[in-house]
Parts: structure tokens; C-alpha cells; sequence
């Protein structure tokens, strides 16, 4: 099921008190609504009723589609450099919870979810959206670093990423956006045609390397090549 808590927060705006009922687990099963509230980003939002400020709470939950097969343990943004640490907590629940450790019939749900961190409310829309689309998120890890060597200028810094948002049916191609990880502000949107990632894809033996740096562990995600050496590649 999916569980929620009551929270105490101090609006950003007014400083005024305001209480919400923040979600600690998503079953997407059983509250399909609560999937598509991540994906048209309005999921944990709150209004201040003191000054009419609307803010969104960081995620903190896990989420578990078995429908979908996957299995997220959702981080706020803030938590990004102890990937490493939480990336171990994050094994070590789902191991309890649907893995090795699990009751033979957890076991058997887990068996078919594919397990994955993320940090901040962009990259775990991603995932869901990845997974709409029938994609496979090293892949699309994979077409950023591409598009990152490939394009004159980018506005890459510290507390901005770049994430896929859309598909774009006119051209059969991928939208993506330089977004600030805080605000979720969009800086900047590019879009890139379907079949980079069909040469990806194609060419297993040529990014076999990057694969394997982006594929340890279930954060997915190239900004971990960017945070020091991170887990040796298998």
C-alpha cells in the first residue's frame, strides 16, 4: 500500500507553519494516480494558506510498480554525494523487503523489479517516463554523455542536470532539458532523433566501457562519473 505521515514545515515565502502529509511509500498498483502525479510534476506539492506560496516537498520514499517491474528508492536532491552510502541502505531494505532476505513470496515480486536509485524529483520522473517509453536507462544515460561531447556549449554546473522529458512526435525524437535540480526550473530543451538511441543500442561492443561504469549498483545515472571513482566496474 501506499503509506503517508504527517509533516511539520516552515513555508520558504512567509516562514509561516504549514502541515502536510508526506508520502514515506508509493505502490503504483494499487494508486496508479499517484504515478501520474509524478510525471506531471505536482506530486507532494503544498500551498502555504498564510501567504499563498506553493512549494513541493523533496522526495523521500520508495516506490514500487510491479506492474512496470521496477522498484525506486526516491532521495531528495540534497543527498546526491553520499550516493555511495545510500546506494548500500537502498540494497540492503530491498534485500529485505523483496530480495534475499525477503519471505519466499517477496522474493518471488522481486524477482521481476529492477531496482534503481535516484536523487531529486527530476531524476525519478525520469525513470517512470524511461519505463512509459519502453527504454532502457543506461541507454539514455548513455545518449546524454553523447550529447554532452557532442554539442558546442551546455549549461552544466553544479545543481543543474540534464534529464529526458518528453518525446517529440513530429520528429520521432527525444526531448531533453537543462533543468535546475531545486527549482526544477527548465533552462534549456534539445531534441535528439530516435535513432541515437537505436546506434547506441546497436553498438554494445563500443560503449561496453561506459556501460559498465554506469551499470554498478542501482544508481543509474551519469552524474556519479562526475563524484570521484565510484564502484569498480564488474
Amino acid at each position: 500500500m501506499s503509506l503517508f505521515h504527517p509533516v511539520n514545515l516552515v513555508c520558504p515565502q512567509c516562514e509561516a507553519p504549514v502541515t502536510m502529509m508526506a508520502v514515506g511509500s508509493v505502490n503504483a498498483d494499487r494508486r496508479p494516480d499517484l504515478r501520474d502525479d509524478i510525471l506531471e510534476d505536482r506530486f507532494q506539492d503544498v500551498t502555504c494558506e498564510a501567504c499563498g506560496e506553493s512549494f513541493r516537498l523533496q522526495p523521500q520514499f520508495n516506490y514500487l510498480d510491479t506492474g512496470r517491474g521496477q522498484w525506486i528508492a526516491a532521495m531528495p536532491a540534497s543527498r546526491l554525494r553520499d550516493h555511495l552510502e545510500i546506494e548500500d541502505e537502498a540494497a540492503a531494505l530491498f534485500d529485505t523487503s523483496y530480495g534475499a532476505n525477503a519471505p519466499a513470496a517477496a522474493r518471488d515480486v522481486g524477482s521481476g523489479l529492477a531496482v534503481r536509485l535516484t536523487f531529486g524529483w527530476p531524476a525519478v520522473r525520469e525513470k517512470l517516463l524511461v519505463k512509459q517509453l519502453g527504454l532502457e536507462d543506461v541507454i539514455v544515460e548513455m545518449m546524454k554523455l553523447h550529447i554532452l561531447r557532442s554539442v558546442e556549449s551546455v549549461p552544466m554546473a553544479e545543481g543543474i542536470e540534464l534529464r529526458l522529458v518528453n518525446t517529440d512526435e513530429d520528429s520521432d525524437g527525444y526531448v531533453f532539458a537543462w533543468l535546475e535540480t531545486a527549482s526544477e526550473k527548465y533552462i534549456e530543451y534539445m531534441t535528439v532523433p530516435a535513432e541515437l538511441y537505436k546506434a547506441i543500442e546497436g553498438n554494445p561492443e563500443g560503449w561496453n566501457a561506459i556501460r559498465k561504469r554506469l551499470d554498478t549498483g542501482h544508481f543509474v545515472d551519469m552524474q556519479k562519473l562526475y563524484m570521484g571513482e565510484g564502484r569498480p566496474a564488474e
